[in-house]
């Protein structure tokens, strides 16, 4: 499969100030991101800086308390404003997101799983649907355990199941969340060769991961986010290789040190 959206380099996401707060915690104040069509943007930064609430945002997981979000030419989701339900619906749909901890049902097996998105939310023919969910499978190499159930998986498979998953449901943007943190050191390779592939597909995505030398590898800009605000962004071979912030320099040097 190949990315939805036609158009290369044209801007297909925004966001404008946005801003979420969690009682008293401050956790976005006001940011600011650009994704161009068939981008790659990797989100990094410590813990608690507000990396995966953007991203939970851009999927209606979490609901901002202020700022916009524009996907493509025609929706523009305005949270100084009640929002409906079809808006966020409607931001829902345009992107599908992966999870740290691949988030599969239980009870469904692997083929369950990837169809569900498909033909309950997108109404798809059942037979399409799974047509088009076994070739996703052989291609990340797991049509062998389309009948098989979570628990029976590595985690590195489930988190294919994840991102085979997300692929169905035809987004335009794809969210990853740490796609590898929950995985034994073996298994993240085969999970980050299938996103290398995905952005040399053109995919456009936004990726938080703490792998500073895969989003060197496959993203062209990295954002540094810390205290709920974007401290540096730019070529990943700037903001990783030679920061220009201070904060910056202390993080890359200190995730350096532990891997």
């Amino acid at each position: 499969m190949s990315p939805t959206e036609p158009g290369v380099g044209a801007p297909l996401l925004a966001v404008h100030g946005l801003r979420k707060s969690f009682g008293d915690n401050e956790v976005l104040r006001g940011i600011d991101l650009e994704v161009r069509r068939g981008q790659v943007v990797a989100l990094v930064g410590p813990s608690g800086s507000g990396k995966t609430t953007v991203l939970r945002s851009l999927n209606s997981l979490e609901i901002p308390d202020g700022g916009g979000i524009t996907v493509g030419d025609d929706l523009v989701v305005d949270f100084d404003r009640p929002v409906g339900k079809r808006q966020l619906n409607l931001l829902r749909d345009r992107s599908a997101m992966v999870f740290q901890h691949y988030n599969l049902f239980p009870h469904m097996t692997v083929l369950q799983n990837v169809i569900e998105g498909p033909v309950h939310v997108r109404k798809q023919p059942k037979a399409d649907a799974v047509a088009e969910a076994e070739r996703l499978l052989q291609r990340v190499g797991l049509a062998d355990k389309r009948d098989a159930y979570p628990f029976q998986l590595s985690g590195g498979q489930q988190q294919r199941v994840g991102i085979v998953r997300a692929l169905a449901m035809r987004p335009q943007v794809l969210l990853f969340d740490e796609p590898t943190s929950a995985l034994d050191p073996e298994l993240v390779g085969d999970v980050l060769a299938v996103i290398k592939e995905l952005s040399d597909e053109g995919w456009t995505m936004v990726i938080v991961t703490h792998e500073l030398a895969f989003a060197r590898e496959v993203a062209d800009e990295v954002v540094f986010m810390d205290q709920g605000l974007v401290v540096e962004r730019g070529a990943p071979e700037v903001v990783l290789g030679s920061p220009q912030h201070d904060r910056t320099r202390q993080f890359v040097r200190r995730l350096q040190q532990r891997f």
